[in-house]
């Protein structure tokens, strides 16, 4: 009598050279994917289900494997195979003690293959308890593969301002997360988690929570929750990595002359002095006054504008004539 063919690789989606952790990976993604708790009600998930932890039974074990393999690579999913001879008279028992019975949990392929090792023989009188897990619907079965595992990890943004990143402290946030109702269905709920900003954070930097993430799968602890941060725009400060840089406008004579002026920081008002001859565009720093904490911390830097006046006295004005006339100064000059 001929069955269908399995072919294992392509149910997993892996080559026929794959490692075991390969396989196993592939298995943990595909079962997640398909598992009826995931996908009520849908027969066809089921049946994919069904298929990926037959197709991992065999090759997760060397031994189930290579019997596998000596049928060669040539099959084709979905072909007709014949079993080899003394095959057809093998009956099944797949129910070891305290275990539920399987009751055509695995297709007529992988009896027909596995079944003189796993079953019992006809006639034979003795039965050989086969190492197979437990019905994969059940918890037990369902822990058994994996999925008591921690759950994945989760991503979401957190907005601070430019005081806060670099001040550090408590934050209340509101975010949304993928839970199930008490049936099991999906849905989406709102949570609040009381955030600790650490000191001198920057755009892109990631804050993590442990245990915030994602659900683990029966009972299994959830992932972590990763914040990632974003600067809101600042009216005073612009930033750069974890530099900030804010402007200072100050007049053609104190430019000309120098002079001493407040300028303000993330943490205070300090004095800054503008050197004699400080041309508009020039910047410059004070050290440690950015983002970042310890001896990464970053710079403020203050970048000077000559502003003129646009409404002049005549008496004003007079005197910037003079002091065309009289200046060697030349902007231009090469």
């Amino acid at each position: 009598m001929s069955v269908e063919y399995k072919d294992y690789y392509k149910i997993l989606d892996v080559s026929r050279d794959a490692s075991q952790e390969e396989i196993s990976k592939a298995f943990k993604k595909l079962a997640r994917k398909y598992h009826p708790d995931l996908n009520p009600d849908n027969a066809e998930a089921e049946k994919k289900f069904k298929e990926v932890n037959e197709a991992y039974e065999v090759l997760k074990d060397p031994e189930k494997r290579k019997r596998y393999d000596q049928l060669g690579a040539d099959w084709e999913h979905g072909q007709n195979f014949d079993p080899p001879p003394g095959y057809e008279n093998v009956r099944f028992t797949f129910g070891g003690p305290g275990s539920q019975q399987f009751g055509g949990e695995f297709s007529s392929f992988f009896e027909t293959i596995f079944g003189d090792i796993f079953g019992e023989q006809a006639g034979g009188g003795h039965q050989k308890r086969r190492n197979f897990r437990r019905d994969p619907f059940s918890q037990a079965g369902f822990s058994g593969m994996g999925f008591n595992d921690k759950g994945e990890d989760a991503e979401a943004t957190i907005e601070l301002t430019l005081e806060e990143a670099y001040q550090g402290g408590k934050k209340t946030i509101s975010l949304q997360e993928k839970g199930a109702d008490p049936h099991g269905s999906p849905r989406v709920q709102n949570k609040t988690l009381d955030v600790t900003i650490p000191p001198g954070v920057v755009e892109g930097s990631k804050i993590r929570l442990s245990g915030q993430g994602n659900p683990g799968m029966r009972g299994g602890n959830a992932g972590d929750l990763y914040l990632k941060v974003k600067l809101l725009p600042h009216h005073t400060y612009r930033v750069e990595g974890k530099d900030i840089i804010c402007d200072l406008y100050i007049s053609p004579w104190e430019a000309v002359l120098g002079t001493h002026v407040v300028v303000p920081t993330l943490e205070k008002q300090v004095d800054l002095r503008i050197p004699p001859g400080t041309s508009s565009g020039r910047k410059l720093r004070l050290k440690g006054k950015g983002l970042g904490r310890g001896n990464s911390k970053g710079d403020q830097y203050v970048r000077v504008m000559i502003k003129v006046p646009q409404e002049l006295s005549q008496e004003e004005k007079q005197l910037w004539e003079q002091l065309a006339q009289n200046s060697s100064f030349q902007a231009r000059a090469v």
